[in-house]
């Protein structure tokens, strides 16, 4: 009895580790079509190369403003960084809505494929997490899992977790991730103010 206990177990873990192995080949998979669609829809235009060398060069030619001036700063000095922020700003936001209709059409297709896998993977622990989740969290974690063990991981949690850490690396392995002088600035709808140096 005891060596068909070991074998269950064993049978178990093999599926538990073939479920990850899977669910990180499909964040991978994944990642790499929409990355490819952005690219088909977004990157490949001529407004968005426009806009991205844009940004580039003012997030440069500010950096330099401000190191070169440091915080001594005079009057005049500081509202010609405020208006080359604003204008980086103004930039930035446009930058980030020329992104956003190509990510409406790949958010829509992720949906019907997450709920695709979400049903082959509804009720199966894909993985054990070496930590008890945040209540908040396990919610998501323990989603549609049997039992009362909140270290095991559902299909969401695990997928969420890979997909977060895969893209940013695939982005930067592609070169569609921003620069880092751009980056620096905050190369968001949601950048730094421009009352920041006042």
């Amino acid at each position: 009895m005891k060596f068909l206990d070991t074998l269950n177990y064993s049978l178990i873990l093999y599926k538990m580790w073939t479920d990850t192995l899977l669910i990180v080949f499909i964040s991978i998979c994944t990642a790499f079509l929409g990355e490819g669609l952005t690219w088909l829809m977004v990157y490949r235009t001529d407004k968005y190369q426009k806009l991205k060398t844009e940004v580039e060069k003012q997030s440069k030619r500010l950096e330099k403003r401000k190191e070169a001036h440091g915080d001594s700063l005079d009057k005049q000095h500081k509202k010609k960084i405020e208006r080359e922020e604003e204008r980086l700003k103004n930039n930035n936001r446009d930058l980030s809505l020329v992104k956003m209709k190509s990510m409406f059409a790949i958010g829509f297709a992720f949906t019907a494929l997450l709920s695709m896998f979400n049903s082959i993977f509804d009720g199966r622990v894909v993985a054990k997490l070496p930590f008890v989740p945040l209540a908040w969290i396990q919610g998501l974690s323990h989603r549609n899992l049997p039992g009362e063990d909140y270290t095991d991981c559902s299909f969401i949690f695990l997928y969420i977790l890979c997909t977060m850490s895969i893209r940013q690396n695939i982005q930067k392995l592609l070169g569609f991730a921003p620069s880092r002088a751009a980056s620096k600035q905050g190369n968001t709808l949601f950048g730094p103010t421009p009352a920041q140096f006042k």
